[in-house]
C-alpha cells in the first residue's frame, strides 16, 4: 500500500474505533448520531459509518465516503439526511477534520437548563470552558445544508458546541484529540450537573487561573498532542479486549 492508503486505512480504524468506543463510555443513542472524518488528502470526501449499523457494530471496511451532494463514493449503506445537513458544510466551511455529533447524557441534562454555561468549576473543565460556542436556538431536525452553514458560522474557531436542546458537537485535527475533548466534556458535564444538584453554591476557579491551567508547560513530559494519541492508542488496546473487532 502506498503512504495515502495507509493513512486512508488508519483514518478508517481510529473512526471505527471512535464509534465503539462511545457505547463504550455510554455515549451513543444506537445507531443515531454521527462521527465523520475528512479522507486524507481529500477536501471534499468524507468518512462515516453507514445508516442501521449500531455503533458497536463499527468496523474499518464500512465506513463509506460521500460528498456535500450526498453520494456515497465509496462503499455500500446509506447516508443519514441529518449526517450530510450538519457535517458537510461543518467541514468545508471550517476546514476541521473530525467532527463528532452526539446527544449523550450528561452534555444534553445541561444543555436542557436555560443557563447552558459550562462553568469552570474543576480544572478539567477550566481547559474546555473558553473553546466552547453557544447555539442558543434550537431549528428543529437538520434536514439541508442551510442548518450545517447555520452551525458553522455559531461554531466559527471554537472546538466545541453547546446546542441546545439538543445535543454537543466536538472538533478536531485528529480522531483522538477530537474523541479526548468528548469524552472529557462529558465528565465535566456530569461532574457540573451533579454538584448543582445539591444546591450548595459552586466554587469556581476565575478567570486569571483558566488562563494558568490553559498555558502549556514546557516542562511537562508530554504534548497535548503526545497525550491524546497515547490516551486514543490505551482506548484501543481497551477495545481490543472488550469489543475487538473495530480495525476489520
Amino acid at each position: 500500500m502506498n503512504p495515502t492508503s495507509d493513512e486512508t486505512w488508519r483514518a478508517r480504524v481510529h473512526l471505527a474505533a471512535a464509534n465503539r468506543l462511545a457505547v463504550y463510555d455510554d455515549l451513543e443513542e444506537g445507531i443515531d448520531n454521527h462521527f465523520t472524518m475528512r479522507v486524507p488528502g481529500q477536501k471534499d470526501r468524507y468518512l462515516v459509518l453507514p445508516f442501521g449499523l449500531h455503533w458497536s457494530e463499527a468496523r474499518a471496511s464500512d465506513m463509506i465516503v460521500f460528498n456535500e451532494a450526498g453520494e456515497v463514493l465509496e462503499g455500500s449503506g446509506s447516508l443519514e439526511l441529518s449526517a450530510l445537513s450538519i457535517h458537510a458544510p461543518l467541514h468545508r466551511i471550517t476546514g476541521v477534520n473530525v467532527i463528532l455529533h452526539t446527544h449523550q447524557t450528561w452534555a444534553l441534562a445541561l444543555n436542557m437548563l436555560e443557563d447552558n454555561r459550562l462553568l469552570p468549576g474543576s480544572q478539567t473543565a477550566a481547559f474546555l470552558t473558553r473553546s466552547i460556542a453557544y447555539d442558543d436556538g434550537y431549528t428543529g431536525l437538520a434536514d439541508s445544508l442551510s442548518e450545517g452553514e447555520r452551525l458553522a458560522s455559531v461554531l466559527g474557531t471554537k472546538q466545541i458546541m453547546f446546542m441546545k436542546n439538543h445535543g454537543v458537537l466536538v472538533v478536531g485535527d485528529t480522531v483522538a484529540q477530537a474523541y479526548r475533548r468528548l469524552y472529557k466534556l462529558e465528565r465535566v458535564c456530569r461532574a457540573q450537573v451533579l454538584a448543582m444538584s445539591t444546591g450548595r453554591p459552586l466554587a469556581l476557579l476565575d478567570d486569571a487561573m483558566v488562563r494558568r491551567v490553559e498555558t502549556p508547560n514546557p516542562r511537562n513530559s508530554h504534548s497535548q498532542a503526545e497525550r491524546e494519541a497515547l490516551y486514543f492508542a490505551a482506548m484501543m488496546r481497551v477495545l481490543d479486549r472488550e469489543m475487538p473487532g473495530y480495525a476489520d
